[in-house]
């Protein structure tokens, strides 16, 4: 049952999040966003307590059960290892599995010295080579750059035939234009979890991960462990053979030893032995021969713990698609892409309050970038911001009424924010180039800045100097100090004017400019974002 239990529980985590990242409508998010801010690293880096409570507690009941069930990148790991234990060659088909394992001893010095490197890196803020060990980070790095383009592409192959039979339950999703190092990354990844997870089971998790160091030596502390009942055990090694943590020893004449800092209560063990010599059981029902071992355990491991407490103390110390082609022409002519600007200050997310905080708060998961509708989202190349979210107005702009990506963000990146608060963030301000404007380079009339801007911060006034607006009565007149009709307005080329106090750097100008390759204005970011 424990086996069944924790497989059920397993499928139902690594489902539930990995629709989040596939899932374009937002429906399943509301539901399921709370897995996301379960993931521990996530929790620390939001400084979500309720959330770090829960998994040390489960921790300190139950051991490890964070890593084989809540983690999706423990259960992509079980996955593999489960295909790697797969007699395709074996004569006997009576056998299913290979048992394949062995004890290895814990490689307690690389464990300690990637986790002190990886609290290093972030106290550093180096955080472009934190976000490579960050388990559920590299989870959601492989399902948004490798899974989701697949997932949008079904789903528009189901749009296209659904609209050539007048159905519209789905509906064309424009796909990500992730950078290629991101791919690169991403399948990295994979193929190491593959391998080491294919070959030798949880090597990943037990001698990588930082999160599985963290939580492996407060399980050595946990109320409930795997104990043996040595009257039973007859040291047949299958729970040593099918244990993917390697973390079982079954020796003649010795009792069985258990590397409980590596254990992750997958409770494969307890499923292959013959004589239900295996069971969870409290600390207090430990058997003598079981204290001696534990002793023993306890005497080899005392400087790994005193090292593992001096790091992890000093963490705790200091922790806290393709451009819309818009023409001018009917759409006959072919049309020029439309480049990105240069920005002198990266944009950032509404609710991520500024640049810095959005650096030293996010681990680059991708979650918030692949659930943002608009396609305003992207990562970026910058090693500074290294696949961190920055924003980009080719495909898109960020819609006012839209908080998907503050909503699902589980690090405290980007802020819960409501509607009405992101209508008064000012994220940039809008900058008019004036060589690029219709009516400067080409004497053609255009106004769609001022006519589409939702925070009403652009005005057009006439390119014409000489004509003058009265304050008093709010009329233009000529040069002779006639009134100009309508019309006559009309006829006149109009220039746009940035009203910088208004603008909340939402886009919409600069992804609806017709202008091409290059807008007639676009959004430079700001460091600090404000209320106005």
């Amino acid at each position: 049952m424990l086996k069944l239990t924790r497989r059920i529980l397993a499928l139902f985590f690594w489902l539930g999040i990995t629709l989040l990242f596939l899932d374009v409508t937002g429906t399943i998010q509301p539901y399921l966003e709370w897995m996301a801010k379960l993931q521990f690293l996530p929790s620390v880096m939001a400084v979500n307590l309720i959330s770090i409570a829960i998994v040390l507690v489960l921790t300190l009941v139950l051991g490890r059960i964070y890593c084989s069930i809540i983690c999706p990148l423990g259960v992509l790991q079980d996955f593999f290892a489960w295909i790697g234990k797969w007699k395709v060659f074996r004569k006997n088909k009576k056998t299913k599995f290979a048992n394949k394992y062995s004890y290895s001893k814990p490689k307690k010095w690389l464990r300690l010295t990637v986790l002190a490197v990886f609290i290093i890196m972030l106290l550093a803020g180096f955080n472009a080579g934190a976000i490579l060990l960050a388990p559920y980070s590299a989870y959601g790095r492989m399902v948004a750059s490798l899974l989701q383009p697949l997932y949008i592409g079904i789903n528009n192959l189901l749009a296209q035939w659904s609209e050539a039979n007048d159905n519209y339950l789905f509906y064309q999703v424009e796909p990500h234009n992730n950078p290629l190092i991101l791919c690169v990354i991403a399948i990295l990844t994979a193929l190491v979890l593959l391998v080491l997870a294919f070959m030798h089971g949880r090597t990943y998790c037990n001698t990588i991960c930082p999160v599985g160091t963290v939580l492996g030596y407060i399980a050595n502390y946990s109320n409930l462990k795997m104990r043996v009942n040595e009257n039973k055990c007859i040291k047949c090694g299958m729970c040593e053979k099918n244990c993917k943590a390697s973390c079982i020893k079954v020796e003649k004449g010795q009792p069985v030893k258990f590397d409980y800092t590596r254990c992750v209560v997958c409770g494969d063990c307890q499923a292959v032995c013959g004589k239900q010599a295996l069971h969870l059981a409290p600390a207090e029902k430990t058997t003598k021969s079981e204290q001696a071992s534990e002793g023993e355990q306890a005497k080899e491991s005392d400087l790994s713990r005193r090292s593992f407490i001096a790091i992890t103390g000093t963490a705790v110390a200091t922790a806290t698609i393709k451009a819309q082609e818009k023409t001018t022409d009917g759409g006959l002519a072919v049309i020029e892409d439309k480049q990105v600007p240069t920005r002198q200050t990266p944009l950032t997310p509404p609710g991520s309050l500024s640049a810095s905080n959005l650096q030293q708060h996010c681990t680059a998961c991708q979650l918030c970038i692949a659930n943002c509708p608009n396609g305003v989202l992207r990562p970026s190349t910058d090693m500074a911001h290294f696949l961190q979210p920055t924003m980009g107005y080719e495909n898109g702009y960020c819609r006012p009424e839209c908080t998907r990506c503050a909503d699902v963000c589980p690090t405290g990146a980007i802020k819960p924010i409501t509607k009405e608060e992101k209508t008064a963030i000012q994220i940039g301000h809008a900058v008019w180039i004036k060589e690029n404007c219709l009516p400067i380079s080409q004497e053609q009339r255009c106004g769609s800045c001022a006519a589409h801007c939702p925070a009403e911060a652009i005005q057009m006034v006439p390119l014409d100097k000489s004509i003058k607006q009265n304050l008093e009565d709010g009329q233009w007149y000529d040069a002779e100090g006639n009134q100009l009709d309508w019309q006559a307005m009309r006829a006149l080329l109009m220039i746009p004017v940035v009203d910088n106090e208004k603008c909340i750097g939402c886009g919409k100008c600069e992804y609806l400019c017709p202008a091409r390759p290059f807008s007639a204005i676009y959004v430079e970011g700001h460091e600090q974002h404000r209320e106005i």
